[in-house]
């Protein structure tokens, strides 16, 4: 059976309650041009397991982030978010397969830092390191516990 490569909505980070957590109590990873913004825990996603399964909500919810002090056009910041999203499309199921065996929910947060345009390649290598080290941290971590 062919692995899927999809990014549905359900995998957007939405909830204002849960991107302000992120950023106040969250921890980071940092690979120029990315920064990782992460939580992981057991239950971090709202909803009871009736609305889980009738939402279809993932156990990964990301958001991608670019200032708009260095990319004035929104062209320009609307590219780099694409590229982003697609780097993490193309690499999310080896991370989505480890949070679902340890049976935990990430919220993630990437922020574009550097200001220049990035080339899908080199970016598509940083996005690999940078999941890289968030599932090393998964690896420590003992059945979802902290």
């Amino acid at each position: 059976m062919k692995k899927q490569f999809t990014l549905g909505k359900n995998e957007r980070l939405k909830s204002r309650k849960l991107i302000e957590r992120l950023f106040r109590e969250g921890k980071t990873i940092s690979t120029n041009p990315l920064k990782l913004y992460y939580l992981i825990d057991r239950e971090l996603f709202v909803g009871s397991n009736r609305e889980r399964t009738k939402f279809k909500l993932s156990n990964l919810q990301f958001g991608i982030g670019v200032g708009a002090k260095f990319f004035r056009k929104a062209v320009d910041r609307n590219r780099i978010k694409r590229v982003v999203r697609e780097s993490y499309r193309q690499q999310k199921n080896a991370l989505l397969a480890k949070a679902k065996e340890k049976g935990l929910e990430i919220a993630m947060f990437f922020i574009y830092t550097s200001k220049e345009l990035p080339e899908f390649r080199s970016l598509n290598q940083k996005m690999e390191i940078i999941l890289n080290k968030l599932m090393a941290v998964l690896e420590t971590k003992e059945d979802g516990r902290k």
